[in-house]
C-alpha cells in the first residue's frame, strides 16, 4: 500500500493559492535573491498586474449586471416592464412606435382616453 499519496494532498490544501500578484511574488524564489532595484522593478509590474485583474473583473461584473433580461420581471414597476420588453422584442416595439407615429398624437390621445377606463375597469 503506498501511503504517501495522503500526506501530499494534505499539503497541498495546508497551502492556499496567492490571492494577488505582490503575494505571489513574496513567495517567489526571485524575489529572496533580488536585489533593491529589482525589487521594486517586481513589485510595480505585481502592482500593475494587480489593477488589470481588478479591471478585469469589474468590467466582467458590469457586463453580467448590464446583460440582457430573460424575461419580464412580474413584480417590476410598469415603465421597467416596458423598457424590458422593449429590449426582447425590438421588432415589436418599433411597429407599435411605427404605428403610433402614423396614427398622430391627437388620435393616440382621444383613443387612449377612451381606452384607459377600460384598462382600469379590467384590472379589478
Amino acid at each position: 500500500m503506498n501511503t504517501s499519496a495522503a500526506p501530499q494532498s494534505v499539503r497541498s490544501s495546508e497551502t492556499p493559492l496567492p490571492v494577488t500578484a505582490l503575494a505571489a511574488l513574496e513567495q517567489d524564489g526571485r524575489w529572496l535573491t533580488a536585489g533593491d532595484a529589482e525589487r521594486a522593478v517586481m513589485k510595480r509590474i505585481a502592482m500593475q498586474r494587480d489593477r488589470l485583474a481588478a479591471a478585469k473583473l469589474a468590467r466582467h461584473q458590469s457586463q453580467a449586471l448590464h446583460a440582457a433580461p430573460q424575461a419580464v420581471p412580474a413584480d417590476a414597476p410598469l415603465l421597467e416592464r416596458l423598457a424590458v420588453f422593449a429590449r426582447l422584442h425590438p421588432v415589436a416595439t418599433a411597429a407599435v412606435a411605427g404605428l403610433a407615429l402614423m396614427i398622430g398624437p391627437r388620435k393616440l390621445l382621444r383613443y387612449g382616453g377612451m381606452a384607459l377606463p377600460l384598462i382600469a375597469k379590467f384590472k379589478r
